[in-house]
């Protein structure tokens, strides 16, 4: 367990590690490409390592030399893997390479712990059917383990429901490249979280690869098409960025989150939009974009291209004047935890009204008091919860580790907020 030091906060700049959404599929693509990638400032975490160790095992040859991974691609030619490929509680992991999987050769398992044996990946299984893919829930149940029959696929048109997750659009574009004939894609229902979509076709177009579109609902991608070889950079993680954000909000002081873009394609770089809204004051610069607090107020706002800062932003919404709606979400309970159930529980311990509504959650702000955070072994709840003991003395979270999922030097960049200071 650890408690949050009751210490002052200073303004501050912070650096946060590479993307952890941009590192998955930057692996993905320099894998299945036709050379030599030289990828800078990838995340290292055991969700970004779960997926290099699987692609590991698909064939792909990946060192690491200094601050870079060095990947030589395999023009699309993955190799068998007799044995299970582990991919632990990475729904990314477990999603995206489900697809990749269908363009390898052999039988492939796919495997996690208890918590992604809930996950639901069915409406990809699906998508992988119409396109002649053998994949299977292996208990019957549309959640891993998974087993897909690589080689059958044959292209053409996928009716595809994306209302869980975009990630199953994500999976049969990064494939799509390496399938004869192709993909068609029409989304039938959502998808929510829109910009993890553009990152995929982000990624896509940086190496090459051609993706026609009609908004969100028609994709295709010609196949004969091939990842290109290169040097590419990954940039840093909006997603962690926020936990510093949020600590500027709720102490009144101003935090710099260094190398953060306002045009980036991470959606979750919107989340200052939100907290200029709630009363804080924004300064996108040159080289990074600084938060800082203010009195803060409730907002009504949809998070359904922000579902991961739903954590932050409750946190924050507990130290706001008035109620707060956070919309659009109910897909939440289908993360690493049931996300709206664990954040109502643990700001009910702090003594914040919480209710649940039906895609989110009402927080009415007041004046919290410390508690014992459970983490559901959630790195975003330990890593949203730790905010609230910036202002709240006693707060304490349990099993602080989780945070080597995203983010493992977490606690050593917090620990940044009281000790390092800008004119």
């Amino acid at each position: 367990m650890k408690e949050i030091q009751q210490q002052p906060v200073r303004s501050c700049e912070v650096s946060v590690p590479g993307s952890k959404s941009y590192t998955h599929r930057v692996l993905i693509a320099a894998a299945l490409s036709d050379g030599i990638c030289r990828l800078e400032n990838c995340l290292e975490s055991e969700d970004t390592h779960l997926t290099r160790e699987a692609l590991v095992k698909m064939g792909v040859r990946i060192e690491k030399a200094e601050d870079r991974l060095v990947v030589h691609g395999t023009g699309g030619r993955l190799l068998p893997c007799g044995d299970p490929i582990y991919l632990g509680n990475s729904g990314t992991s477990m999603r995206l390479l489900t697809g990749v999987a269908a363009i390898g050769q052999g039988t492939y398992l796919l495997i996690g712990t208890d918590r992604m044996a809930q996950r639901p990946v069915a409406d990809l299984l699906e998508g992988l059917a119409q396109v002649g893919v053998p994949a299977r829930s292996v208990n019957n149940n549309g959640c891993p383990p998974l087993e897909i029959v690589a080689g059958q696929a044959q292209g053409g048109d996928v009716r595809l429901r994306c209302g869980i997750s975009s990630q199953y659009l994500s999976s049969l574009l990064l494939a799509a490249p390496y399938i004869d004939g192709g993909l068609n894609i029409k989304v039938t229902e959502g998808p929510v979280s829109k910009p993890y979509i553009d990152m995929t076709v982000d990624i896509m177009d940086r190496f090459g690869v051609t993706v026609e579109r009609d908004g969100y609902t028609h994709f295709r991608v010609a196949g004969g098409q091939c990842y290109r070889k290169g040097d590419y950079a990954v940039e840093p993680d909006a997603s962690q960025a926020s936990y510093f954000w949020a600590a500027a909000a709720v102490t009144g002081v101003t935090v710099k989150v260094l190398g953060m873009a306002p045009e980036s394609r991470q959606g979750d770089v919107r989340f200052v939009e939100v907290l200029e809204a709630m009363g804080c004051k924004i300064d996108r610069e040159s080289d990074g974009i600084a938060v800082t607090g203010g009195p803060l107020s409730a907002v009504d706002v949809d998070m359904g291209d922000m579902p991961d800062l739903v954590p932050t932003l409750a946190v924050i919404a507990a130290f706001a004047q008035g109620i707060t709606i956070i919309s659009n979400v109910a897909h939440l309970k289908e993360k690493e935890s049931d996300r709206l159930a664990a954040v109502a529980a643990e700001l009910s311990k702090m003594g914040v009204a919480v209710a649940r509504t039906e895609t989110g959650l009402a927080i009415t702000g007041g004046r919290p008091h410390g508690a014992v955070i459970e983490t559901y072994n959630d790195h975003r709840m330990a890593m949203s919860f730790a905010v609230a003991g910036l202002v709240t003395p006693g707060v304490t979270i349990v099993n602080e580790g989780c945070v080597a999922k995203s983010f493992p030097g977490f606690w050593q960049v917090f620990e940044a907020l009281y000790s390092s200071g800008i004119s």
